[in-house]
């Protein structure tokens, strides 16, 4: 039975500041199809489209019939826990700072036989397993072996913590706390456990409906930020930026119009003024920070949330100059991936579709509730993935965009959706 974690005492700064060992991250180019799953929270594995065999681990044949034509499908990860070891004794820095470490031997259902981290949870060999993916604080996937039946604070287990970034205690910093989807992330934070909620406003004087019981959340303190001034952000982070383990960067302007539907470009600046340079400002004040203290203590800083749009993938021609400034602020956030994951420290980047909100007003169901998108958040967070693709319109744009990305762009552009 896994043990609730429990809140961390406050660290003794006379204490060195730990630094981020990462596990073992060399993979090869076919292996990275199982990241690619593992990012967004699916374990998959190949099968061969002549044979129908499951393959573990990845490779370029079947290793029954040599076929090269090999296709990610999605498995259940049911299996049977055949032996056990617990790791004592490592050469490598990372599985030295966490030993013990449980390993098992796990035959799945579908065929192959893997090498597998066991959940605190997991019983004796021989069991029922269910096998599961997450990326690990290299960003690369391993697999687990979980119970069949999980205990109320499952989540807990250290190894899980480790490959994940639950809110539960931890320091938290929403850059726009006054949008529909700022308030509903820092309530759901609040639910979330976390134990402090910086919460950013840009503009004093504006007051919207909620804000105001909003601040008075135990857990929240509201600060002035402006992502569009360098030295407002510059300020915040030397104020709280030793402090804070999660950045979700909320902030973001959305205009519905087109390259025609308007004349000059000031709108549009200010689109790439909020929605991209406002995140590269963040980046270039919180980043570095997030890096220097990324192993420190137990609720170790692990996360960057960045609130994109399913629009970033492709153009969508009704909101042109917005979907734009996201596929800008996409780019920007692959970089931001690379770079901080050198210190272990996941950045989920968020595609919703149409939000139910000012800006969408006329546009049809289905839209997304920005309670809903706070949810998948905080989840995303608790499962460790790096990509999440909130609501229905979300969910089949991507489908659309992986099997052809010029028939989607070309939908979109005769009016389709």
């Amino acid at each position: 039975m896994t043990q609730a974690f429990a809140k961390p005492p406050r660290k003794n700064p006379l204490l060195r500041t730990p630094q981020m060992n990462l596990p073992p991250a060399a993979r090869g180019r076919v292996a990275l199809g199982l990241t690619a799953a593992a990012a967004e929270g699916r374990f998959m594995l190949q099968v061969c489209s002549e044979c129908g065999a499951t393959q573990y681990p990845p490779r370029e044949a079947c290793h029954q019939c040599l076929s090269p034509a090999l296709r990610w499908q999605d498995q259940t990860g049911a299996g049977e826990l055949l032996t056990e070891t617990t790791l004592s004794h490592s050469n490598d820095l990372y599985f030295r700072e966490r030993l013990p470490w449980r390993l098992g031997m796990v035959r799945l259902d579908a065929g192959p036989s893997a090498m597998v981290h066991l959940h605190g949870e997991v019983g004796a060999a021989p069991s029922r397993v269910r096998v599961g993916v997450r990326l690990d604080r290299a960003g690369q996937a391993v697999l687990i072996g979980f119970p069949e039946k999980g205990s109320e604070h499952m989540a807990d287990d250290p190894m899980l913590r480790e490959m994940a970034s639950d809110p539960k205690f931890r320091k938290v910093l929403v850059t726009d706390g006054k949008s529909p989807v700022g308030q509903a992330v820092v309530r759901a934070l609040a639910k979330a456990g976390a134990d402090l909620i910086w919460v950013g406003q840009a503009e004093p004087w504006k007051q919207p409906a909620g804000f105001a019981e909003l601040a008075r959340l135990p857990q929240v303190s509201v600060v002035d930020l402006d992502v569009r001034d360098e030295r407002s952000v510059q300020e915040l982070a030397a104020l709280i930026g030793a402090k804070v383990d999660i950045v979700i960067n909320t902030a973001e302007l959305h205009r519905r119009h087109g390259i025609g539907g308007r004349a000059g470009t000031e709108v549009a600046r200010e689109e790439m003024e909020v929605n991209y340079l406002g995140l590269l400002r963040l980046a270039q004040a919180f980043g570095p920070v997030l890096m220097a203290r990324a192993a420190d203590g137990a609720t170790h800083a692990t996360a960057w949330v960045n609130l994109l749009s399913i629009c970033a993938l492709s153009n969508h021609p009704p909101e042109g100059t917005y979907s734009a400034s996201k596929a800008a602020a996409l780019s920007l956030a692959q970089c931001l991936r690379a770079e901080l994951r050198a210190a272990g420290v996941r950045v989920l980047n968020v595609f919703p579709g149409p939000l139910d909100d000012e800006w969408s007003q006329n546009v049809p169901p289905p839209k997304l509730a920005p309670q809903a998108l706070a949810s998948a958040i905080v989840k995303a967070l608790r499962d460790g993935v790096e990509d999440v693709y909130p609501g229905d319109i979300a969910q089949d744009w991507l489908a659309r965009w992986r099997d052809n990305p010029k028939v989607l762009e070309r939908e979109l552009a005769a009016g389709g959706s």
